[in-house]
């Protein structure tokens, strides 16, 4: 049984893969809020319940996906866990109901105000669930789907950051809205990087955005998206006096992103795409670290 669980996270949900990068997200939204409030240090409660709610906020996802996915995996990729039948469709249902309990014990635990939000993130997620009632229409409109789903990164954002404001008995801080719009605009481009493939690497039955759109709309989506993350990082970075640091990892990070980009046009292997998607992450990383948890290491 044990086994059987630990081949499933390495090969659906690395936890060790996945835990630094959530960790990251989860503790800078923290520290973003602590920041722009003018506090010195958040909680370790506060920290620690941000971390495994959004840890298991993302699990969800991974379990909703299989739920979503199922039809056409057991057609396209019978390799995959489920439908090879390492694990069920009724397990991992029963894993997500422990993992929502686990998020409001938690939430009570550590201001019963919290689990207001965390029943308006379910809310949402229910609704991403059920593709909004609308199926049909956004599978034919691919942007809308990814968009629309996409929401949900910043509001697991503000349900981190509200481990800190809510529980001290702030209001929601208007300053917060660039780190949001940041942690949007990057999950866009994690969603779009890690679906540009080069040629020999696109699976019938799969969908891509280099194969939806072409490589070179893909790529150039990838870029602008970043650009827009860029913004609002700078300006998210304004509001927590730590403009000339991030300017200058941003300029950097974007003429890497450029030359990783143009790299892959010129030459589009695997290996090459590869390239796009660990410089997403890169980017990913040092972007949250930089929005919080390093400003406020410095102020100590």
């Amino acid at each position: 049984m044990v086994n059987r669980w630990w081949v499933y996270q390495k090969e659906r949900f690395p936890v060790l893969k996945h835990g630094l990068p959530i960790a990251v997200f989860s503790i800078s939204a923290v520290s973003y809020s602590v920041l722009i409030h003018g506090r010195r240090m958040p909680s370790i409660a506060a920290m620690v319940v941000a971390f495994v709610s959004v840890f298991l906020f993302f699990l969800q996802m991974r379990i909703a996906d299989e739920f979503k996915d199922f039809a056409d995996d057991a057609r396209y990729r019978p390799y995959r866990p489920v439908p090879r039948g390492l694990v069920s469709l009724r397990e991992l249902g029963w894993l997500g109901v422990g993992t929502a309990i686990i998020q409001l014990g938690l939430a009570f635990w550590l201001s019963p105000s919290l689990a207001l939000l965390l029943g308006l993130v379910w809310c949402y997620f229910g609704l991403m669930c059920k593709e909004f009632f609308v199926r049909d229409w956004l599978k034919v409109h691919p942007l809308a789907y990814m968009l629309s789903h996409l929401v949900y990164v910043p509001l697991i954002n503000l349900y981190a950051s509200a481990c800190d404001w809510l529980v001290v008995g702030n209001a929601p801080n208007a300053r917060i809205f660039w780190f949001l719009g940041a942690s949007f605009f990057t999950g866009t481009a994690i969603e779009i990087g890690r679906k540009i493939r080069a040629p020999e690497g696109e699976e019938f039955g799969v969908e891509t955005y280099s194969a939806i759109w072409g490589m070179g709309k893909a790529v150039v989506a990838w870029m602008w998206v970043l650009g827009l993350s860029a913004i609002a990082a700078s300006i998210a970075a304004s509001q927590i006096n730590f403009t000339t640091p991030v300017s200058w990892l941003l300029g950097i990070l974007l003429a890497s992103v450029v030359g990783v980009g143009w790299l892959f046009l010129q030459k589009p292997v695997t290996k090459r795409a590869k390239l796009i998607e660990a410089m997403t992450a890169l980017w990913t990383l040092l972007v949250y670290l930089c929005l919080g948890i390093v400003p406020l290491l410095l102020r100590l």
